[in-house]
């Protein structure tokens, strides 16, 4: 149960420090880099760009090249170097454009390009953590439970999946109510510093875990598997789709589905091992010849 205790505490910590930091993100930007709400609106709409995209590139890297575990790994450290880029720029007053006071008036001036490359370079790089570890954390949570078999497989994983989902949820609300509140009531050094910390430690965690962790083997490419079908289904056009119940299918050794499924009957073709019409005369012939003998 241990290596599952890491994993867990992994998940919480990350998702309070990710979601908490970026709450009161909107007020930072208009506050203390003086950009207007349009722009800074725009600049987290590309953090959720990136963060929404990077999926995509973080399955196909887990599934078909590294594994979750180095994904997740990867893009744990990189959430933490742009939570801790993010730091810096509350915490060195260079790193912000500068306020002056004349005749009474408070006069503001626009962040210059090395200020926003680095502000900008902070929101890029938790964007990409947060996108890569989105797809892989609930799997790779799935991984340290799922044994086939464990009779009561299924309900153990249902129940991780509950779990998952209610901490997603709790750290939710912590994280808007606790982290919202330390950023006006303390300052932005500590209401970024604290979610670094707390990345900081998920870091550590996962990384403690790392020899206890299920680590599940690299699958072929998605995309190459997938073109192979495509490929498979057109060169196999010409034979007719046999009936339910054939089981002239091919499948992959130790493969828990020996058949296609309804679904997307337009490649189904590819599974076939030899013509159909050769399985069907070896299927009615042999009985009646045996039975002959």
């Amino acid at each position: 149960m241990e290596f599952r205790s890491f994993c867990a505490a992994n998940e919480t910590f990350e998702k309070v420090a990710s979601i908490g930091l970026l709450a009161n993100m909107i007020t930072y930007l208009i506050t203390e880099y003086h950009l207007d709400v349009a722009t800074g609106v725009s600049i987290l709409q590309m953090l959720g760009a990136i963060a929404n995209f990077m999926p995509m590139i973080g399955a196909s890297l887990s599934d078909s090249y590294l594994g979750r575990f180095r994904v997740i790994a990867l893009g744990t450290i990189t959430t933490l170097l742009g939570m801790f880029m993010l730091w810096l720029t509350a915490l060195i007053p260079q790193a912000r454009p500068p306020c002056e006071f004349e005749n009474g008036l408070e006069s503001c001036s626009s962040p210059s390009s090395a200020q926003l490359r680095l502000l900008i370079s902070s929101f890029v790089e938790m964007g990409i953590g947060a996108g890569v570890i989105r797809p892989c954390s609930m799997a790779f949570g799935a991984d340290q439970f799922d044994d086939s078999e464990d009779p009561n497989n299924d309900m153990i994983l249902s129940c991780f999946f509950n779990w998952y989902y209610a901490s997603v949820g709790v750290s939710v609300v912590i994280s808007v109510m606790i982290i919202v509140y330390i950023q006006d009531e303390f300052g932005w050094i500590a209401g970024f510093g604290i979610p670094m910390g707390l990345m900081l430690i998920s870091t550590v965690m996962f990384f403690l875990g790392s020899s206890l962790f299920v680590k599940v083997s690299v699958k072929k490419n998605l995309f190459v598997r997938f073109g192979r079908v495509v490929f498979a289904s057109w060169k196999k056009r010409h034979l007719s789709l046999p009936l339910e119940d054939f089981d002239g299918w091919y499948y992959l050794k130790g493969s828990k589905l020996v058949k296609p499924t309804n679904k997307l009957r337009c490649i189904r073709r590819y599974g076939l091992r030899f013509p159909v019409q050769f399985l069907v005369v070896q299927i009615v012939l042999c009985p009646l010849m045996d039975s002959y003998d």
